[in-house]
């Protein structure tokens, strides 16, 4: 039909072909009983039956039989005629007997004189649109479920202006707030007061509205007042003309892993810390030996020759002066064994209030009248185990530094407390009681740098040649070898407090180093020794040369061996009477030689030269150590405690 053609049909006519030529939707009538007296194409198309198949019958067909039971289509028909319209969606059949979702709509049909006619039936069908909807709303049920069921991380929205407006059960697991205390607040209400006086809260969603997303991490508030350490993510939501509509807000409780993660960045470092300063150690160490070697040489050459010239009074008086040097280079040594942990210590229990009462006087002239010394000693303190003499340095170090801090005068407390557990404060220290003896000045302090470097090996603060910065290396290196720790306290304009923590020696066991009971008895030494044979070993020639001179200057027969293998060739042919070897030698150690003697010639007695303790742990109970630098009287001594049966070999007898 083309448009004349349509412009030629009668009013009534129109109406009928448009009706019919509508697909998307059934349109049809019903007289006043609900009987279908019109039928469109869009009926036949999703209902399924030709207008012959359905015209003269009731409406009811298309409805469920449940629906049909319960009177729908009769309650929709009298709803129509008294409203003056019906709608309403729900379930339909189709002529092969499956359903459909459809929308309906029935308008009454009245005469000009207003008497009910018939009925007007369009229908929809929605069926694609209503499983859309189902979908979504399942999807939105399930999103629900899921975020109210995450625990791990707080989930809210909130409006434009920072209002939370939902809450999850993890937002209340982290935060401590219930939905009903909290929504409607604003989110700053979870930022510690400075920074929401720093305008933080409103920068953070400024910057989710002008960039998409915000990303921080900080400390935000619970309910009860605690903080934790958040990661949290602000995400700006737009509606689909990209209006702002509001915030998605997820937070997370990351304080256990920024703990960790600290405690991992401490470990590092102190690793690292305690890699440098084993290598530094190791490094001091060899230098120290060494350097003892040199001092040995040095020390006993001017022995020697003060004894073997007569020197005028200025010689004699730079003889001296080379002496003490030889001194001080020898104690600079022992500072660096001692932070090296390669001193030869003799531990032993130690009264600290005696030892502490016995040096008061020396002390207070070491550090000058312008520092008052005070102690505060408990008298009842119990004994510690450690090297009284170089517990006597340690102490002089500490006070010294107090006095430098303290150029114009103060008071020096030295004080002590027993703690029955210490490694409940200090994880580092072992199980049981220690002592700590505190110094504590008022001098200026120091700031964390310095406290932080204060015990790092030649750090000093003193000037140029006012100090090597081994003081306090040597005192930690001293309470380390004892079992303790050195713990430094200080701030600026506060004053400095060192506490040496010291473990206590069990009870039953006498300050002087020796049980109570089974006491041995010291043998006597004898005043003078018989002329011996002697084979000295060193692979140092100065050291090896300057013994040889010393023994032979107390008469003896000298033996020269640079190494352990020419020390076993001499014992094999010739009788030795004693063997004084140096430790630290290259093939063959000390103690690995002092091992073969004892094994093939078991009555020599054996000395042990050396700058720090590296004998084997089997071989230090039963040989005797002579430390360097050592001086003639100190091998004359060492000879005889060594022939007087010290150690428990027995000297052999040679057939001469």
């Amino acid at each position: 039909m083309n448009g004349d053609e349509v412009s030629a049909l009668a009013g009534d006519d129109r109406y009928k072909v448009l009706v019919d030529a509508i697909t998307d939707y059934a349109i049809y009538m019903l007289d006043t009983q609900g009987n279908i007296v019109s039928w469109n194409a869009g009926a036949s198309r999703f209902k399924g039956y030709e207008a012959a198949e359905v015209l003269g019958t009731h409406f009811s067909r298309f409805y469920r039989v449940a629906d049909r039971d319960k009177g729908l289509p009769c309650v929709a028909l009298t709803h129509a005629a008294e409203k003056g319209r019906f709608e309403g969606e729900g379930w339909r059949v189709r002529k092969d007997g499956s359903e459909f979702w459809a929308h309906v709509i029935i308008d009454p049909i009245r005469d000009n004189a207003g008497s009910l006619i018939g009925f007007a039936k369009i229908t929809r069908d929605l069926t694609e649109r209503r499983l859309a909807e189902q979908q979504l709303r399942q999807s939105e049920q399930q999103f629900r479920l899921l975020v109210q069921g995450v625990t791990d991380y707080a989930i809210y929205m909130m409006d434009i202006d920072g209002r939370v407006s939902s809450w999850n059960a993890g937002a209340t697991r982290i935060k401590g707030y219930r939905a009903d205390e909290i929504i409607g607040q604003h989110f700053s209400h979870f930022f510690p007061e400075q920074d929401r006086l720093a305008g933080v809260p409103d920068r953070a969603l400024e910057i989710a509205r002008q960039e998409g997303r915000y990303e921080s991490e900080g400390w935000r508030l619970r309910k009860d007042g605690t903080h934790f350490w958040a990661n949290a993510i602000i995400d700006a939501i737009r509606d689909d003309d990209g209006m702002l509509i509001g915030f998605a807000k997820i937070t997370r409780d990351i304080t256990e892993k920024r703990d960790a993660q600290a405690a991992l960045e401490l470990a590092r470092e102190e690793l690292f810390q305690a890699q440098k300063m084993e290598a530094l150690g190791q490094l001091t160490g060899g230098v120290a030996h060494d350097f003892n070697n040199l001092l040995m040489a040095v020390q006993a050459s001017l022995d020697l020759l003060k004894r073997r010239i007569s020197p005028t009074a200025e010689a004699q008086s730079l003889i001296d002066n080379a002496l003490e040097a030889t001194r001080r280079g020898a104690s600079l040594t022992q500072r660096l064994l001692a932070f090296s942990r390669r001193q030869e210590l003799d531990f032993k229990p130690v009264d600290l209030w005696s030892l502490i009462r016995g040096m008061t006087d020396m002390l207070q002239r070491s550090i000058g009248p312008l520092v008052l010394v005070e102690t505060h000693l408990p008298l009842n303190l119990p004994s510690v185990r450690t090297d009284p003499n170089q517990m006597v340095n340690a102490l002089l170090n500490l006070a010294i530094n107090a006095r430098d801090a303290m150029p114009d005068g103060g008071r020096l407390l030295i004080g002590a407390r027993l703690e029955a557990e210490a490694a409940a404060t200090h994880p580092d220290l072992q199980k049981g009681a220690y002592l700590c003896l505190y110094i504590q000045d008022e001098g200026h302090g120091m700031d964390s740098d310095t406290l932080r470097n204060a015990v790092s090996p030649f750090f000093t603060t003193k000037g140029i040649g006012k100090g090597t910065g081994l003081g306090l290396s040597m005192v930690q290196g001293l309470m380390a070898q004892s079992g303790g720790k050195l713990v430094l306290k200080s701030k600026p304009t506060a004053g400095t407090t060192a506490e040496l923590w010291l473990p206590v020696v069990e009870a039953g066991v006498k300050a002087n180093g020796w049980a109570q009971k089974d006491e041995p008895s010291v043998p006597r030494l004898p005043e003078r020794v018989q002329p011996l044979c002697v084979l000295a070993v060193d692979d140092d020639p100065l050291v090896l040369m300057n013994t040889v001179m010393m023994l032979e200057d107390m008469g003896h027969t000298v033996c020269e061996a640079g190494s352990g293998t020419k020390a076993l060739a001499f014992l094999a042919e010739r009788p030795i009477d004693l063997v004084v070897t140096d430790q630290a030698m290259p093939q063959m150690t000390g103690s690995q030689l002092a091992e073969i003697v004892r094994e093939r010639w078991p009555g020599i007695p054996i000395v042990i030269a050396t700058g720090y303790s590296e004998l084997p742990p089997e071989a230090r109970a039963d040989l005797l150590r002579l430390s360097k630098p050592f001086s003639e009287r100190q091998l004359q001594d060492i000879i005889r405690r060594a022939m007087s049966g010290e150690t428990p070999l027995l000297r052999p007898e040679y057939d001469r």
